[in-house]
């Protein structure tokens, strides 16, 4: 029996003007967890569609062995039978239905043509017991949390005997504790011999849990390391990512602060579907012109419902609270109205909020302003083009034209239209919640570059975001939340991740 359970030779994969592929092989040992790293855009969720049968056989060129034997995979149902399965980023579950429902879609356990539910709910309780999720079978998967919901996913893949996983950012949505768990769950499945391919941005993770990392760079194949010795750093992978070494993972930047631009009082929020529940709580915090704010919570502190409240109301019920823009009190009860401010807000979720994936570029950066391209009442296609196109220039959005779907794009370049959308209504201030999420380290760089430049430019900026490195990378200030309340604000010289944690697990205390 071959140390290898799958051998990929020579893979090219085409698009009509683009050719995502280019030769790529990628060898994995039997039993080992193997991390592919690369830039967005790079190939490494086209070669797991190769791989999977989402692109079948015919629509590649190149040869695939699995478990000893050469394979062509006309579609997931074959790939499946040979125990190959993947778990994409946009987790493929029905919210609607139970946890038992969803492990066994398309392989109900019937009999006579009738569905056992007895066998359903115990052969999924038993699945549930194996990924540690103690849920009953009969809940339904709406109310389960992301991290939960991914644990379904991998209980899924194990009712179909699965030889080889494949996850594919599968932490990008999750906080610290959930992500542990899951890399728990990894290193178990792997002591049961299973085999696990995983696709991560987070280089940490990788370092702690990889056996193999594989990297791809414009569609090729650059190199193979090995993991196991524990001798192979970040800045290894990195360079490897990018071609260079990234000497420094934030941009170098001097801020100019002005006068104060916004400022939040007293602003409390409840929950939309639970009235008693407060969610924001008398927060306060304000932010001047050219100066970028950062503000760091754990999960659940309320940071994303604090912006979409001040954006137009776009969260919550009974909320009070004043907003001053340059000294003078406004009031956002609408998105419309918030715009019309000067407050533009790029959403954490850019696939389900930011973006119209089936729009194309064009379309998706014009949406927020189609007043300053109209002209009695019709939008002037020319300079909605023109606009675009200078837009997809300067970002260095990689697409050939401004007419590609939003869709197709890869996670940083769709960040860099979400920030062109809102660039172009010219805000005063600008919210970013998540900029960096699911991205690679070089878009990132790419994306801290045009952050630093909109704060030149005397935007007032908010960062709001889950890794406290970042904030710290790029903020002037930092304000910390707990339990929907503002515990603290650090300049950036006296911040560090053990006082940022200190503040961001402080109860009931308001810091002004």
């Amino acid at each position: 029996m071959s140390d290898h359970i799958l051998e990929m030779h020579s893979i090219t994969k085409t698009f009509p003007g683009v050719k995502a592929l280019q030769d790529v092989t990628l060898n994995v040992r039997r039993g080992e967890i193997h991390a592919i790293c690369g830039e967005n855009g790079a190939g490494k969720s086209t070669l797991m569609k190769v791989l999977s049968g989402l692109y079948p056989a015919g629509s590649y060129d190149g040869d695939i062995v699995f478990d000893g034997e050469k394979v062509e995979f006309g579609s997931i149902n074959d790939s499946e039978d040979k125990g190959i399965v993947i778990i994409h980023q946009e987790l493929a579950l029905v919210p609607f239905l139970s946890v038992a429902e969803n492990l066994f879609l398309g392989n109900e356990r019937s009999a006579r043509g009738l569905i056992d539910w007895n066998k359903a709910n115990a052969d999924a309780a038993e699945l549930l017991a194996r990924v540690g999720l103690d849920e009953l079978p009969v809940t339904p998967v709406g109310q389960l949390g992301v991290g939960k919901q991914q644990l379904v996913e991998i209980a899924k893949a194990l009712s179909k005997r699965v030889k080889l996983l494949i996850l594919d950012e599968p932490t990008a949505a999750l906080n610290d504790s959930d992500s542990e768990h899951l890399l728990g769950l990894l290193r178990q499945l792997k002591e049961q011999g299973i085999t696990s391919i995983m696709i991560s941005h987070k280089l940490g993770e990788i370092a702690s849990i990889a056996d193999s990392t594989t990297i791809i760079r414009d569609g090729r194949t650059i190199e193979t390391l090995d993991m196991r010795g524990g001798d192979v750093s970040q800045e290894r992978i990195i360079k490897g990512m990018v071609g260079r070494d990234l000497d420094q993972r934030y941009p170098d930047h001097v801020s100019t602060v002005g006068e104060e631009v916004l400022r939040i009082e007293d602003w409390t929020v409840h929950h939309p579907t639970q009235p008693g529940r407060v969610v924001v709580d008398h927060a306060s915090l304000d932010v001047r012109a050219g100066e970028i704010v950062g503000i760091a919570g754990l999960m659940g502190a309320g940071r994303t419902e604090l912006a979409m409240s001040v954006f137009g109301r776009s969260y919550g019920r009974d909320i009070s609270g004043r907003i001053f823009l340059r000294g003078k009190e406004i009031r956002t009860r609408s998105v419309s109205e918030a715009i019309e401010h000067g407050i533009a807000y790029a959403t954490e979720d850019r696939k389900k909020y930011g973006l119209n994936l089936i729009e194309d570029i064009r379309r998706n950066i014009s949406a927020a302003s189609l007043d300053r391209l109209s002209q009695s009442g019709w939008v002037n296609g020319n300079e909605e083009v023109k606009v675009a196109e200078d837009y997809r220039r300067s970002m260095n959005i990689k697409a050939p034209t401004v007419m590609a779907l939003a869709g197709k794009l890869s996670g940083g370049n769709q960040q860099k239209v979400v920030l062109s959308k809102w660039i172009h209504t010219d805000p005063d201030v600008l919210i970013l919640d998540e900029p960096t999420r699911g991205i690679d380290v070089g878009a990132k760089y790419e994306i801290y570059t045009i952050i630093n430049r909109l704060a030149d430019e005397g935007k007032a900026i908010i960062v709001i975001s889950s890794e406290l490195p970042e904030l710290l990378g790029i903020c002037d200030r930092i304000f910390t939340l707990s339990a929907g309340r503002v515990t603290g604000v650090l300049p950036r010289a006296e911040a560090t991740q053990e006082s940022l944690m200190e503040l961001m697990t402080k109860e009931r205390e308001q810091v002004r």
